[in-house]
């Protein structure tokens, strides 16, 4: 007898899951853009503190580098007993990862501005939120960029270990389909994970570009 027919790729599968599939990549995408935007808003003032403060620079890198030591599954469940299960124990761990990766682009960023454009503007009586805001900003952009695609991609492929909380996106899919055998479901969950990260990485990389015309009349020159 032959066995049942089960292959990788089935439109028919899509088809007649899609309302499934659909919300799980909804589920997927937001975890991924809310963990993204609240890292970055946790992640800017302290690596401009970290930048202002030399002192306080090794214990805000040694915090953030020890939250991304540590395993997902242990995270995860050292959260649970606080946060519950769920999504809000998914986004902590995710926000907790990217934090290393966003503050250490952010300061090496800031650490790059030359010198003497900073000096210059402080000679010219800029304030310190107006050097930050007008002249370091602008010139640590492409790091900070660099450290946001980082930071997504590494998202979204983390928010798939989200299903040992029972939120895991896209990953509730693929960890069904390992358990049944359901090659069609893990393929589609994959490729859709893949997509999303290239998507979101190239919206950056054009979010980067549009930010910084000065660096697209250097390319062009």
């Amino acid at each position: 007898m032959d066995a049942p027919d089960n292959p990788w790729l089935s439109l028919d599968y899509l088809e007649r899951n899609w309302d499934e599939v659909s919300e799980q990549l909804v589920i997927h995408t937001t975890l991924t853009l809310q963990a993204l935007a609240i890292a970055f808003a946790i992640a800017f003032p302290l690596a401009v503190i970290a930048r202002r403060a030399p002192r306080l620079s090794s214990p805000i890198m040694g915090v953030s580098g020890v939250l991304y030591t540590i395993p997902s599954f242990a995270l995860f469940g050292l959260l649970a007993p606080f946060t519950g299960i769920g999504r809000t124990t998914v986004l902590i761990g995710l926000v907790a990862y990217a934090l290393l990766v966003l503050v250490r682009n952010i300061v090496v960023g800031l650490q790059g501005v030359d010198r003497d454009v900073t000096d210059a503007a402080r000679g010219m009586g800029y304030t310190p939120m107006r050097l930050l805001l007008q002249v370091e900003l602008p010139n640590a952009l492409p790091s900070i960029i660099a450290g946001l695609r980082i930071a997504a991609v590494s998202t979204v492929a983390l928010v798939t270990v989200g299903v040992v909380v029972g939120y895991g996106g896209l990953g509730q899919l693929m960890f069904r389909g390992l358990q049944s055998d359901y090659r069609a479901q893990i393929m589609t969950a994959t490729l859709l994970c893949l997509a999303l990260a290239l998507v979101l990485d190239l919206l950056l990389a054009l979010a980067g570009r549009l930010a910084m015309p000065w660096a697209r009349r250097r390319t062009a020159a």
